[in-house]
């Protein structure tokens, strides 16, 4: 039956403003009229939808966006090259990915334009579960150590 998540809705202040961010972040524009855009994650499968309100009602959103962990190496310097500034993420400092162990995945985390939060967020290879959450560079000491 389901098979993934296809789109996702977000209010947004100034849609320009909001477009040119995604678009950094490599989504490529399917569609625009008037106050709306959608924009590919996966082109032709999945989408975000950015909606300019006349009167905005912003609320706190989550979004998380999947990578692989090649890739989830290398994110936290891509988005700051980007200009885009990694968030705290609980007790962690944005200093790099923070690795949840019991979860089997990895991310980063920041801000939109309006505040939304996004995450990049990749699943890790088979390794070490039984563990709290960590740093990426101390997990992947652990895991070696556990090869």
């Amino acid at each position: 039956m389901i098979k993934g998540l296809y789109e996702i809705h977000v209010q947004v202040s100034d849609l320009a403003r909001s477009m040119q961010f995604y678009q950094k972040l490599g989504l490529q524009l399917a569609s625009q009229e008037d106050n709306t855009a959608f924009m590919w994650i996966v082109p032709r499968q999945s989408w975000i939808g950015l909606w300019q309100a006349e009167i905005p009602h912003i609320a706190s959103k989550h979004l998380a966006f999947q990578i692989d962990y090649a890739d989830m190496q290398r994110a936290f310097a891509w988005l700051m090259q980007l200009g885009i500034t990694p968030v705290r993420h609980k007790e962690f400092e944005p200093i790099e990915p923070v690795v949840r162990p019991r979860q089997a995945n990895c991310s980063v985390y920041f801000n939109d334009p309006d505040n939304n939060l996004l995450e990049l967020i990749c699943n890790l290879p088979a390794a070490p579960r039984d563990l709290p959450m960590m740093y990426l560079s101390e997990w992947e000491k652990l895991a070696a150590t556990r090869a």
